[in-house]
């Protein structure tokens, strides 16, 4: 079996244990969605095409910046919005757009919600309320909890800022990969002592009811160190995939591809016997 095309985003679906599949875009067009899954266990290849192409334009380039996309876009497209990485920053519900009116309405003007996280430890995050729970699937996290629900993006970000002071926005990745946790609570104890942190002014937002999400990826075996590899230094990979977690692919000799890292890069995707 073998797939070639321009590297997106993996897609997951949360059916007890998280089933992913990789879409290939033909540039900019979608193109095949490989199902990943199925390729766990197995001798894979990974060739990169010595092309990348720019998610928004199409263009041919020779780095990305942001996720997939050349200097132009990244400075210009809503899809790099400072307010994507701050959305405290937003503010699209006053009428005020950073870039994009028509695509922040549709966005950002969307009920969101902060949540509460277990990836290497506990953290706290916002996304958008439809992209529950693949927000959390994304960042590789083993549970996740709602704190609060927001009818808007900035007020979601906002009541993040004010718990940054008491919980991690970050995660250390490499723990993350090898299912080591620093957490000396749960996350329903979590939620109980930030909730009491939580400014007056979004009160109205709390979630004190939300059950907590249980997630579990489709992993054989997890390094016990990690090695990061690219596509840039080390164009052709072949390994044997031992698991997927968060975006990124672990293979049986402690390496790991990030390939939301890679999206826009165009490689041919092959698989040999288990």
């Amino acid at each position: 079996m073998e797939w070639t095309g321009n590297i997106r985003k993996m897609k997951s679906q949360l059916n007890g244990i998280v089933e992913y599949s990789l879409p290939l875009h033909d540039i900019t067009e979608p193109g095949v969605l490989v199902p990943m899954n199925m390729l766990i266990g197995k001798e894979i290849s990974i060739k990169f095409e010595d092309e990348i192409h720019c998610v928004d334009t199409g263009r041919k380039i020779k780095k990305t910046f942001g996720e997939g996309l050349c200097y132009d876009s990244f400075m210009n497209s809503p899809l790099a919005s400072p307010s994507i990485i701050r959305p405290e920053l937003s503010r699209i519900h006053e009428g005020i757009a950073l870039r994009d009116e028509a695509w922040e309405r549709e966005h950002h003007l969307k009920p969101h919600i902060t949540y509460l996280s277990l990836t290497s430890g506990i953290k706290v995050g916002v996304t958008s309320e439809r992209n529950v729970p693949y927000r959390w699937v994304d960042q590789g996290a083993v549970q996740a909890v709602i704190i609060a629900k927001t009818p808007y993006r900035q007020a979601a970000g906002l009541i993040e800022v004010s718990l940054k002071e008491f919980v991690s926005d970050k995660t250390h990745w490499q723990n993350m990969l090898k299912n080591v946790f620093t957490n000396d609570m749960s996350l329903e104890e979590k939620r109980e002592e930030l909730i009491e942190c939580i400014p007056p002014e979004f009160e109205d937002f709390i979630c004190f009811d939300e059950e907590v999400v249980d997630i579990e990826f489709p992993v054989i075996q997890y390094p016990e160190k990690v090695k990061s590899m690219k596509l840039d230094k080390v164009p052709e990979i072949n390994k044997r995939l031992t698991g997927i977690k968060g975006q990124y692919l672990i293979f049986e000799d402690n390496t790991v591809m990030n390939l939301r890292s890679h999206t826009a890069y165009r490689i041919t995707l092959s698989v040999g016997e288990a």
